[in-house]
């Protein structure tokens, strides 16, 4: 950190002492050292800024996210089990954002997962950001070693290191996230930018966010165990030419049949960007392997069902879109209560199903109107693109999301 953090954090308090105006609760500031570790047990710590030197977190202080909140390259993130973070209800530049070259280490267990949450005294959808880590690995919206550019916080990643390692996160729970600073400018829950298969990921619960739950752009990390809950955009969302595997999904969206809301897709795939072109040479796909998934839709009974930014019907209301040459292989997939099962688009993602490289292997359809829908401009039939129908069993949430996650 740098060496006006000690003098910044105290023209901070006085400021807060004149004029807060949020709903969240009054802040005692106390005292820190340069490198954002408290001085004394007990204290209560706004944290923003970039940090040039590794943090640490105290699990005896109380820690407020108080705006953007970098750690730089060459610096690690730690913090302890059973740790809440509350962030400011400020919107889309409140965030945890873990450079290339940093790295996290947040390491929770069933018993004391670590939360990061809003702070404001009734929570809701999109009330701060969320948490983005950026890494070496390769993302096909540019070329070799070049590097893109993050939507929040314009930090770069990728690269040619496809283990690169920006840390551990293991039991974390991410509430009320997805602010967003205009249309093409989107926090997720967790944003996993050029991330790599040095990085370990399981155990992590999105709920209640503005926007996606994970998002994936490029890279190869692997991540197992997760659970998006009531996710406002698409639950998982992938793109850039991402390549890792996905173990253990659970979806589940809003499920009141009353409101005219019912999230956006349960998985949104792209084979790379549109908004940037696919840039890498030789040319490639995302292609990602996803494994024992159980998705539940809202009910399509009753209410009225709002997705992609209009009210749909109810023969409309997809689960999975598979568009913009997307590749990958679906294998025993659980899917509930959807008008349809696979949506795909573009004549290229037709070209991967003819060439067997986007697949779906081991599905059980449960109220489901249409399994599969062909908008690619290719020829092909179901039995080309689905295996297996009738035989999937999904993922045992009830046994590994016990205790940690809110249902």
């Amino acid at each position: 950190m740098k060496n006006n953090f000690l003098t910044s954090l105290l023209a901070v308090a006085i400021l807060m002492a004149s004029c807060a105006t949020d709903d969240t609760a009054d802040i005692i500031i106390n005292v820190t050292n340069n490198n954002g570790t408290s001085t004394s047990t007990g204290a209560t710590v706004r944290l923003s800024g970039t940090y040039t030197t590794s943090l640490t977190l105290d699990i005896n202080n109380t820690y407020i996210l108080a705006g953007s909140l970098v750690m730089a390259s060459g610096t690690t993130l730690t913090i302890p089990a059973g740790m809440t973070i509350k962030a400011d209800a400020s919107g889309s530049d409140v965030y945890i954002a873990i450079a290339q070259g940093a790295k996290i280490v947040a390491i929770g267990t069933a018993t004391s997962p670590i939360i990061f949450t809003s702070g404001a005294s009734s929570p809701k959808a999109g009330d701060w950001g969320g948490l983005i880590l950026l890494g070496k690995a390769p993302t096909n919206a540019v070329t070799g070693t070049a590097t893109a550019t993050s939507e929040i916080g314009g930090l770069p990643y990728g690269g040619n290191i496809s283990n690169d390692d920006s840390g551990s996160l293991k039991y974390v729970r991410i509430e009320y996230s997805g602010a967003s600073a205009d249309a093409a400018s989107e926090n997720n829950g967790l944003s996993l930018y050029g991330v790599g298969s040095g990085t370990s990921i399981e155990y992590i619960q999105v709920v209640g966010g503005k926007d996606d739950g994970v998002e994936f752009f490029g890279g190869t990390v692997n991540a197992s165990y997760l659970s998006v809950i009531n996710a406002e955009d698409d639950s998982i969302d992938w793109t850039e030419g991402y390549s890792g595997t996905l173990t253990n999904v659970y979806i589940k969206h809003i499920q009141n049949p009353t409101v005219t809301f019912c999230s956006d897709k349960a998985f949104e795939c792209d084979g790379f960007n549109p908004s940037f072109g696919n840039n890498s040479s030789p040319i490639y796909y995302s292609n990602p392997k996803v494994n024992n998934v159980t998705i539940i839709g809202a009910s399509t009974g009753s209410g009225t069902l709002f997705q992609d930014g209009a009210v749909i019907t109810a023969g409309t209301y997809e689960a999975v879109r598979l568009r913009v040459g997307t590749q990958g292989t679906f294998t025993n997939i659980k899917m509930t209560g959807f008008g349809e099962g696979f949506d795909l688009d573009n004549d290229i993602t037709g070209d991967g199903v003819i060439a067997d490289k986007l697949q779906v292997n081991g599905i059980l359809f449960t109220d489901v109107t249409t399994k599969m829908k062909n908008d690619t401009g290719k020829m092909f039939t179901i039995a080309d693109f689905i295996t297996a129908d009738g035989t999937a069993t999904g993922t045992d949430y009830a046994t590994w999301g016990a205790g940690w996650t809110v249902q």
